[in-house]
């Protein structure tokens, strides 16, 4: 692993298991935890690739190969990808630093048809390497493959600095809107989904 994530020096030491079990509850709730799966459903053909990027408990990765899909999770929390193991077997769950992403080395060398980032993973990763992780996640995206990313406006990471890393990292914007439900984008939402593309040439 590279630099230390703001994951693991901005929370406390409870704070993996707290969001293990968050999840864990609002699952028996009934909570609907796979809005932004139904969006990344819709972009891709069935039973595509997709790329799970900041897995955390696995419930948006779990959510896309229950519709057919094959995914593939990654996230630096061990203790998350453990949890993801345990409560959604099926997909690959790794343990893995974003700004280092190498899944030819483990194994995954075919390309994915989509990515996700979700749960604001952008704001988590350690600080100066949001570009290189864009970077890492476009190179394993085939030819014309999209990119779903959300995270909240005021943490952190200003749109203007996304958007012009996202280019840098050789992703097209196509379309932002307010909610992952698809709601409008406006210049005061406190909520940003993306939807980046990778150029077929």
């Amino acid at each position: 692993m590279g630099s230390a994530t703001r994951w693991e020096t901005d929370t406390g030491p409870e704070h993996s298991q707290w969001y293990i079990d968050r999840f864990r509850r609002l699952a028996v709730e009934g909570a609907d935890l796979a809005g932004e799966a139904r969006l990344v459903d819709a972009l891709v053909p069935p039973g595509s690739r997709i790329l799970d990027a900041g897995s955390g408990t696995g419930r948006v990765g779990a959510a896309l190969a229950a519709r057919g899909h094959t995914v593939i999770g990654v996230d630096a929390d061990p203790a998350l990808v453990e949890a993801a193991r345990a409560d959604h077997p099926g997909p690959r769950w790794l343990v893995g630093d974003l700004a280092e992403l190498d899944l030819p080395a483990v194994g995954e060398a075919e390309p994915f048809d989509a990515a996700v980032l979700v749960g604001n993973v952008l704001t988590f990763v350690a600080p100066g390497t949001e570009r290189e992780v864009l970077r890492r996640i476009a190179a394993h995206l085939r030819p014309d493959g999209v990119l779903a990313v959300g995270f909240g406006t005021g943490r952190g990471y200003p749109l203007n600095d996304f958007d012009t890393d996202a280019v840098a990292a050789g992703l097209r914007l196509e379309h932002r809107f307010a909610t992952w439900d698809l709601r409008p984008w406006r210049d005061d939402a406190d909520f940003a989904v993306t939807l980046l593309r990778r150029p077929a040439a």
